[in-house]
């Protein structure tokens, strides 16, 4: 029997002590779904967070133990923020970062923390197919008919499903991947505003015993580098407040890490409940919007705000975008950036007016 055959029939014994039907049994339809092709790509979406890269090592590990089929881990862009760079120095996940895809053979590919209609991923610039797609966002966009489909906007990241897989087939990760994992779905639950779900629980309860709880300390508290704080520094004096909505607006940034966690911060201020920031990086503007909860639809504003002008999605409470200029300008131009502060204050309902500093320069100078 080949090992596709032996997967079926362990599992089938174990749904049926557990008094459950194998075909429920959601790891067991992914792995069938790719026993034909003679290798597997599991792919990210660009600049990959913890979640992405955690959950695609999930994968990574499940179908090389379960299929022994060759397979890789792949995104596009670049690894960003001081904590997703500690997490894959310490922890070395199996991911390569490309400028373009490229399959031999008969080859799978496997969207993982995000979608076929998404704009943020190496597929869309080549004619590949996915064979299946395993995801925690919203769908949007038309649905395609793939042999395998995993999608649950309940759970609070990706990690959650690849979990439940490892699980279903008796994985147990090591501490490297259980610290990766653990720390994904700590960072989407900051990230989405929101209480961990049942399916969440469990996930949490069954990776701790796994944990290499040194590293993941380690992680979440990176190294950060001088230019860091020059940027935050400048962020800081460039905020400005229009009733409860912030705006925060940089010429440039020595990098993309300091626009997310500047809207990390502004929305943790009291009386603020709607941010948006930007900055100018290597050619294209970079923009972060949090919502405090009840407070709007981070994603929603955000795609409102750059209608035609760049792309951008996420989370309820959390999203990001980009808008490409490296064809037109060097420079985050003062038109531009009036038409998205007009457009951001709108799609947030709030009446044009003058904004104030977020600390105003009188409160400085009385602090010196």
């Amino acid at each position: 029997m080949d090992s596709t055959g032996s997967i079926v029939t362990t599992t089938m014994a174990n749904d049926k002590q557990a008094g459950r039907p194998a075909r429920r049994r959601r790891s067991d339809r992914f792995l069938r779904a790719l026993s034909d092709f003679d290798n597997v790509v599991i792919l990210t979406h660009d600049n990959p967070d913890p979640d992405a890269i955690a959950a695609g090592w999930g994968l990574y590990v499940l179908i090389k133990e379960r299929l022994g089929k060759p397979v890789r881990l792949v995104a596009g862009g670049a690894i960003l923020r001081a904590e997703n760079l500690r997490m894959v120095e310490l922890l070395k996940p199996p991911i390569e970062l490309l400028s373009k895809l490229e399959v031999s053979g008969q080859c799978a590919v496997v969207l993982e923390d995000c979608q076929a209609s998404a704009v943020n991923h190496l597929l869309t610039s080549s004619n590949l197919r996915p064979t299946a797609v395993i995801d925690h966002h919203q769908p949007v966009g038309e649905r395609l008919r793939l042999r395998f489909t995993d999608i649950r906007p309940q759970v609070t990241a990706t990690a959650t499903i690849v979990s439940q897989y490892l699980r279903e087939q008796n994985i147990d990760p090591r501490p490297e991947l259980a610290t990766a994992l653990v720390y994904a779905l700590r960072t989407d639950m900051q990230a989405k505003q929101t209480t961990f779900c049942p399916a969440d629980h469990h996930a949490f309860a069954w990776l701790m015993h796994s944990v290499d709880h040194q590293k993941l300390s380690d992680i979440e508290n990176a190294p950060l580098s001088p230019a860091y704080y020059a940027d935050l520094l400048l962020a800081l004096q460039n905020t400005f407040t229009y009733e409860d909505t912030a705006l925060c607006f940089l010429p440039r940034a020595s990098g993309p890490e300091i626009i997310g966690e500047v809207a990390d911060l502004l929305i943790r201020r009291e009386d603020l409940r709607r941010v948006l920031c930007g900055a100018m990086v290597k050619g294209d503007v970079l923009l972060s919007v949090r919502t405090a909860r009840g407070n709007g639809d981070a994603s929603a504003l955000l795609q409102q705000t750059l209608e035609g002008l760049g792309y951008g999605g996420g989370h309820r409470h959390r999203a990001g975008g980009k808008i490409d200029l490296s064809r037109k300008s060097d420079q985050f131009s003062e038109d531009l950036q009036s038409l998205l502060r007009s457009r951001w204050l709108a799609a947030c309902g709030v009446d044009q007016q003058r904004g104030s500093r977020l600390v105003p320069r009188s409160e400085i100078l009385e602090n010196l």
